[in-house]
């Protein structure tokens, strides 16, 4: 039998997701806060409503309301949702798609931007991020030039990094090209930063997000906020019917929730301070500034790979990122967990590093 599938999907590996059972898991930038049993009764109540004989509305139109009043979308703007902000990224790639159209992204950054150019078989193209993980403005604006990109990604903050790149650097990217310029702003919550607020100033800007580091990472919804215009034409390579009746339900009643929401993010971010300053005071690493709900930190003393494994042996797991980019070298990253999930953590490295 002849073998249909491309030689490009036929070289890729899957994207792996670690089997986590049994460990402290702080792999996944995940909330670790659960609801109270208050408010998962009445979430629960609401859920004996829905009729799963009944396709969704397929417009999710109350959903969309409640995130332009819960989440800071401007009027002016139109958005479109997604099965998470992969389904967007696809979305946005097969809207532009063609072998002569290139994708271009900062490296290291998101992985979905590279892998879902290839499999929609679109020339990717990744520009090196300085040494302290800062946008190279003289590379990132000279491969603008030269391959004249269709669509660019900046995650921001970065993914893995950590880091909000330079606005005003962003704001001479956005004007440079007549690329679509895609901000992605899963980690929002966390940075007191976005630019949803300059949707009406670029009309080559989309502004895409996701409640997942919100504590709703097991509904997969994605939210991206662009110009009538835009949105309307990336709306026609949607799948029908793309948010699940659930998902809705459990969305909407959430951000009617929203304040249980934001309280959750600024405990993760105090939790986050300090746990960065426990990390800051461990001899044999060098972590990096972080305005998400993640830290990415260096090994020195010893290799990632050892320390990954004596964590691991420890029953914490975290990301290895040693083999991913020669740039994270011996990197490794921690989630921000619970205030006993990170003492746990700093535990398991204080002994990791020792031994």
């Amino acid at each position: 039998m002849k073998n249909w599938i491309r030689p490009e999907i036929q070289a890729l590996s899957a994207y792996h997701v670690p089997d986590s059972s049994g460990y402290i898991k702080l792999d996944a930038m995940e909330n670790p806060y659960r609801w109270s049993d208050e408010l998962t009764s009445k979430w629960l109540e609401l859920l004996k409503q829905s009729e799963l004989n009944r396709y969704p509305d397929p417009s999710a139109q109350l959903l969309k309301s409640k995130i332009y009043s819960s989440l800071n979308i401007p009027d002016s703007a139109d958005i479109i949702l997604g099965n998470g902000s992969d389904e967007l990224i696809q979305m946005i790639m097969m809207a532009v798609s063609g072998s002569d159209r290139t994708v271009m992204s900062v490296e290291p950054s998101f992985v979905m931007y590279k892998m879902i150019a290839t499999f929609l078989d679109m020339p990717y193209v990744g520009v090196s991020l300085a040494d302290d993980f800062s946008l190279d403005a003289g590379a990132t604006l000279t491969t603008i030039e030269q391959y004249q990109p269709a669509v660019i990604f900046l995650a921001y903050p970065n993914n893995p990094t950590g880091n909000l790149f330079d606005e005003a650097l962003i704001d001479k990217i956005i004007l440079s090209t007549d690329a679509l310029v895609v901000i992605d702003e899963a980690y929002y919550a966390f940075a007191d930063k976005s630019y949803a607020d300059k949707l009406e100033q670029y009309e080559n800007l989309l502004v895409m997000r996701t409640v997942s580091k919100m504590g709703l990472a097991g509904l997969r919804l994605g939210y991206m906020a662009g110009s009538a215009k835009l949105i309307n034409e990336i709306d026609k390579v949607r799948l029908p019917y793309n948010i699940n009746v659930l998902t809705q339900l459990s969305a909407e009643f959430a951000l009617d929730n929203v304040d249980v929401l934001n309280q959750q993010t600024e405990q993760i971010k105090k939790d986050r301070e300090s746990l960065v300053t426990s990390m800051d005071a461990l001899e044999g690493i060098d972590v990096y500034p972080t305005q998400a709900n993640f830290v990415l930190f260096r090994c020195k003393s010893k290799s990632a790979d050892e320390v990954f494994d004596s964590l691991k042996q420890q029953k914490v797991l975290i990301k290895n990122l040693s083999k991913s980019s020669a740039s994270l070298n011996n990197c490794l990253r921690v989630t921000v967990g619970l205030p006993s999930e990170n003492e746990a953590f700093l535990s398991a490295l204080t002994t990791a590093l020792a031994n």
